[in-house]
């Protein structure tokens, strides 16, 4: 595997990742979250830039025996300490960029993308692979449970590989996705958080 200085630099801090995390604070923030997304018990749920596995752990929790996660990351490392948090047949863990999904058309009730957009490095691209791998009906959501002037911060300071992994007004990353053929349902952000939801056109099967 070719050398990339940003995976290299989540390989770097997989291990050390939760320890900068209060989870109770997080889990109650992401179980908070799933409710108002409504996620239903039998979805199947791409957990995009997963990273240590926390919101696949969330959605486990709301799904049922026939529920599933597709949890994908591009850093072998964070996937690696998602699998040993996580022992549940029902997630598939993928190591692969957000851009080019090993996934077939219409492979996902819903899309979320939690805490993991700004290190997207072709925006564009990966708008297109996620309406590809949504099923007709299918939901997006771009989610942060912190401000986006918080998260931009973290960002500037945190290195030279992410200096630049700015994330854009929700009103910008709607337009995105509008452009891109999806039905925008949400464009939010204050001092606690950051929502863009949107819809695959098409009716569910």
């Amino acid at each position: 595997m070719n050398s990339d200085p940003k995976r290299d630099f989540f390989d770097g801090i997989a291990a050390k990742w939760d320890g900068w995390v209060k989870p109770d604070v997080l889990g109650a923030a992401l179980r908070r979250g799933l409710e108002r997304f409504n996620v239903g018990p039998n979805e199947t749920v791409i957990d995009l830039g997963c990273g240590t596995g926390n919101l696949t752990q969330a959605l486990l929790v709301r799904l049922s025996d026939h529920g599933r996660v597709i949890a994908v990351d591009f850093s072998p490392r964070m996937l690696d300490e998602a699998r040993r948090k996580v022992r549940d047949p029902r997630v598939e863990w993928i190591n692969a960029a957000a851009k080019s999904l090993p996934l077939d058309d219409a492979s996902a009730d819903r899309i979320i993308c939690f805490s993991a957009w700004p290190h997207f490095s072709s925006p564009h691209d990966v708008t297109l692979e996620m309406r590809r791998a949504l099923k007709p009906g299918g939901l997006l959501h771009v989610w942060h449970t912190e401000s986006r002037e918080t998260i931009n911060a973290i960002h500037a300071g945190a290195g030279e590989a992410i200096r630049q992994d700015l994330l854009a007004p929700a009103t910008e990353l709607a337009q995105l996705l509008e452009g891109c053929g999806f039905e925008v349902l949400a464009a939010e952000e204050d001092d606690a958080h950051y929502l863009v939801a949107a819809r695959k056109p098409g009716e569910k099967k």
